[in-house]
């Protein structure tokens, strides 16, 4: 028996677990949903079974129900959220901005500065423990990540879709995997971007000098395939602010993708955005960029709209946000800067 595992649990990545196994040749025909209770640790018979009625289970490429047969040769893949585990969350009275919610889904906008669940040095003020507040009659609220299927940066700011059931997380884990929502974000960028738009594509890993941070590896030995398309929103004299589209959901992607063609995120202090990268070296365009970045202390980075299926009525479901206060102020002061250089 050969099995496969994809989990993955980093930051603006999605929040599941894809399994490939493959029958072995003594494989005696077995139920699917039985067959993956033997195999995978932990996991129960009726999240498989949910997983199966969202249609994340397929063999051989071909989407199966629970009671299929499999044989041996045969590959099984399926697509789960992420493993329980055992750990203490503590409720939290923490204002969340919701936009949408119903039985299945919750939509919110995650303010910059909020961690989106309890780790290593966040052990609580986070938006699980915001959720287990104001919705602590959900089910499966006892998980250490409950409801969430994607995530985004401490410091970005934007829209993120929360699951109300098992069934709607199944649902909405296997959209994100099969890259069928919609993600756009808006970023200022160092520099003027030259083309008006474009795709970035390259494998996104781990820097082997620095551990918190990625980059890009030419070729596909290294690092997971990433692409992202951007266009120019506005351009701001020594900044841009563009529009990026994700393809994929790799950590950092846009912030790792914008630094690799010259353009990183503007106060990006991990990739060194929050230094002064284009521009003069005058003493008053000094003091303009350091209080810009006093301004929006953070990387500019705004998850402006997402769209997904409804995981009931299959309607599609659309959701678009305004930037918010720091990072549109940031626009403001660049633009009136900008305005006031073409005058000279």
């Amino acid at each position: 028996m050969r099995e496969e595992e994809d989990y993955t649990e980093e930051e603006n990545e999605e929040l599941y677990e894809h399994h490939r196994i493959e029958a072995d040749a003594g494989q005696k025909p077995l139920r699917v949903d039985k067959f993956l209770q033997n195999l995978l640790k932990n996991t129960s018979r009726n999240k498989i079974q949910q997983s199966a009625a969202a249609g994340n289970i397929r063999v051989n490429e071909q989407i199966v129900k629970s009671n299929y047969k499999v044989k041996a040769g045969d590959i099984v893949q399926v697509v789960l959220s992420y493993p329980p585990r055992e750990v203490e969350l503590v409720p939290q009275n923490i204002p969340l901005n919701i936009l949408y919610q119903d039985q299945d889904v919750i939509v919110v906008h995650k303010e910059p500065g909020m961690v989106v669940h309890p780790g290593y040095g966040n052990h609580d003020g986070t938006m699980v423990n915001a959720l287990l507040y104001h919705f602590q009659n959900l089910p499966g609220l006892n998980k250490e990540r409950p409801g969430l299927v994607h995530r985004l940066d401490r410091d970005t700011s934007g829209i993120m879709v929360i699951a109300a059931n098992e069934r709607s997380m199944a649902h909405l884990a296997n959209q994100f995997f099969e890259r069928s929502t919609e993600r756009t974000y808006h970023a200022l960028v160092w520099g003027n971007v030259e083309e008006e738009e474009g795709t970035i594509t390259g494998n996104i890993g781990r820097s082997p000098k620095n551990r918190k941070i990625y980059q890009v590896y030419e070729g596909d030995e290294f690092g997971k395939h990433a692409v992202t398309h951007y266009k120019v929103v506005e351009r701001l004299g020594y900044v841009t602010l563009v529009e990026c589209k994700l393809e994929t959901g790799r950590t950092h992607q846009i912030r790792v993708h914008m630094k690799h063609i010259g353009h990183t995120l503007f106060n990006d202090k991990e990739y060194g955005g929050d230094k002064i990268l284009k521009g003069t070296t005058f003493t008053k365009y000094k003091q303009f960029v350091e209080n810009c970045f006093s301004i929006c202390p953070r990387q500019a980075l705004h998850a402006k709209t997402l769209g997904f299926e409804h995981p009931t009525t299959g309607e599609r479901l659309s959701f678009n946000s305004q930037l918010p206060e720091d990072m549109q102020s940031l626009v403001d002061k660049w633009r009136n800067y900008s305005h006031y250089q073409s005058k000279d």
